[in-house]
């Protein structure tokens, strides 16, 4: 077995899912499930992925980099932060998420399962 791995995510993707304003890349290397992220103008989790999941709020945990454009994400206990491209991030579980602005975003996330509840 190779321990060295990889993948294109626009020509080897492992899965791809389109969620309302948004298009999820994902890939595996060596176990390891990395996703692309590409999110509309006007995405908002609350209204766009909880019809889908039927939780309140999203419950998946996520550690990413942002290289284009701008999210905003508050926390069911009132925290909010914005990150935008060049940022790294952390979310826990318990909050909603909207794309800023008139920019798509584009973010790469290593951990979680982004519009599925855990």
């Amino acid at each position: 077995m190779a321990n060295l791995e990889s993948k294109s995510f626009s020509e080897e993707a492992d899965e791809i899912s389109t969620p309302n304003n948004a298009r999820v890349e994902t890939v595996n290397v060596l176990g390891q499930r990395v996703m692309k992220l590409t999110i509309q103008p006007g995405w908002k989790w609350s209204k766009d992925i909880k019809p889908i999941v039927g939780t309140e709020s999203c419950q998946a945990k996520h550690i990413g980099v942002i290289v284009e454009g701008t999210i905003t994400c508050q926390h069911i206990d009132g925290s909010k932060i914005t990150y935008s491209a060049g940022d790294a991030y952390a979310i826990e579980p318990g909050h909603d998420a909207w794309v800023v602005g008139n920019i798509p975003a584009v973010a790469y996330e290593f951990h979680g399962a982004w519009g599925e509840s855990h």
